[in-house]
């Protein structure tokens, strides 16, 4: 299926369910909830977008502790759970959304490459952060494309359980 039909279809299950989320984005700079609020209707179902991209912004809006990202580093499954529980209680939505890697073309390492992305999604019943490593080779508008589309499944298999 088509990016835009699957967008369609995952936000006609939103409004459908009146399910509100909130997205919070680092590696991807806003392209999901751009994704999201340019298919008509979107008031009926996103609350909200923050693209946190510096550890401060993460540390001041959506409350990330500083030890965690001190430890674990901002591409990490510890961060990206902080910030998706973090943004449900700020945006008292249904579902809440963080995404987190190195999308490159640089910041990456031996331990941490670029490809390295986390998806969290959460709602008050579950938690669960993903964690995806695209091909290194591949641009960076492609891995955050691919984070996309990932976020976008994660969202439809996440409506199940609510």
């Amino acid at each position: 299926m088509h990016l835009n039909n699957k967008l369609k279809n995952i936000t006609t299950i939103l409004k459908k369910n009146k399910i509100k989320i909130a997205v919070a984005e680092s590696c991807t700079g806003g392209l999901i909830s751009y994704s999201l609020t340019k298919i008509p209707g979107a008031s009926k179902y996103f609350e909200m977008g923050a693209v946190s991209y510096s550890n401060k912004s993460k540390i001041d809006f959506l409350k990330v502790k500083r030890k965690t990202l001190t430890r674990y580093g901002a591409a990490s499954a510890e961060t990206c759970k902080e910030m998706c529980i973090n943004l449900l209680k700020i945006s008292k939505t249904n579902i809440a959304i963080s995404v987190t890697g190195i999308a490159g073309p640089d910041g990456g390492t031996k331990k941490k490459p670029i490809g390295l992305v986390y998806i969290g999604i959460c709602s008050k019943k579950k938690i669960e952060v993903t964690k995806f490593n695209f091909n290194k080779k591949l641009s960076r508008t492609i891995i955050q494309n691919k984070t996309l589309v990932e976020t976008i499944k994660l969202i439809k298999n996440h409506i199940k359980i609510l």
